[in-house]
């Protein structure tokens, strides 16, 4: 975790939405979904069900997501983003509607695009995480975009897979730290049982980078996790060494904000502001928005994806 205070703001595809809506509600994401059993013959009145993710299923749909990106084709979005699809601007949540608008309205001249090293990292039967490399011949607003990590939340919904939540972090050495002063640790807030929930596990991770505890983190972590750091992506194991062997001098620490998505009874998507003040190294720690997606193993949620972009 030594580099959650690091992380640059969104760029590419990401510098489209950077206005601002009403946070996510608290809603199931795929309450029509079709039932995933094995054999979905079995009942002839049965609607169709999407078939298990894989890489290059995946890769088919980040395709096309990017050749609407360069279409300015909001209407592709429309069909593409859950109702509850939800990511960060560069100061808070924005929601479906915010960014099929600043799709239809973004100011990028895309030439070409690319797509590499994709990999799928399950959350239970209908999520799963696709994360990859994207690069892209593009100038947004007069820069050119860097190449980046780039993360989606896929949640089946009947006979397709949507784009619940979507990430990018440049591949870049990260900035200065900001000279102005940090806030205070803050309280944990929460609106509902989900969100409390969720937020304690969450806390339990932070604990565990500030106290260099991996042991806790162990216990914390699913099996299958993966982040995406500024190094690129990592594995429980190499996430495990980076968040507990660290140079980092944390003085203190706080998470609020926090708001969270039911997908399903055993996977939600948990969203929040973190804010710490010390040190890693010569840099001074900065305020981040969080994203974390739990999976629920038996009585407890354990986290299986991690990415974060830096606060205001």
């Amino acid at each position: 975790m030594k580099n959650l205070f690091t992380f640059v703001l969104l760029t590419a595809a990401a510098v489209l939405f950077t206005a601002c809506g009403a946070p996510a509600t608290n809603t199931p994401a795929n309450a029509n979904a079709g039932n995933t059993g094995s054999n979905v013959n079995a009942n002839a009145n049965a609607k169709p069900v999407a078939a298990a993710p894989t890489k290059e299923s995946l890769l088919a749909l980040e395709n096309k997501a990017f050749e609407a990106w360069k279409a300015k084709d909001g209407k592709f979005f429309e069909g593409f983003l859950a109702d509850n699809f939800m990511m960060y601007g560069r100061t808070c949540r924005i929601g479906k509607a915010e960014a099929v608008k600043m799709i239809m309205e973004d100011k990028c001249d895309v030439k070409s695009f690319a797509i590499t090293d994709g990999q799928v990292t399950p959350a239970g039967a209908d999520v799963a995480v696709y994360t990859f490399k994207a690069t892209a011949d593009a100038i947004c607003e007069g820069k050119k975009q860097p190449d980046v990590w780039a993360a989606t939340i896929y949640i089946r919904s009947g006979d397709t897979w949507k784009a619940v939540y979507h990430n990018e972090s440049p591949i870049a050495p990260p900035p200065p730290p900001a000279a102005k002063a940090e806030k205070k640790e803050t309280p944990i807030e929460a609106a509902d049982d989900l969100t409390k929930a969720l937020l304690a596990t969450e806390q339990k991770a932070w604990d565990a980078w500030k106290q260099k505890d991996a042991k806790l983190l162990e216990g914390v972590l699913s099996k299958d996790f993966v982040a995406i750091e500024t190094e690129g992506r990592a594995d429980k194991a190499a996430t495990i060494k980076s968040w507990t062997d660290h140079n980092c001098d944390i003085k203190s620490y706080g998470l609020s904000q926090g708001k969270s998505v039911s997908i399903n009874p055993t996977t939600a998507l948990l969203t929040f502001r973190g804010d710490a003040e010390g040190t890693c190294g010569d840099f001074k720690l900065r305020p981040l928005w969080g994203t974390t997606l739990f999976v629920k193993e038996g009585e407890a949620w354990h986290s299986v994806f991690y990415m974060s972009n830096l606060g205001g």
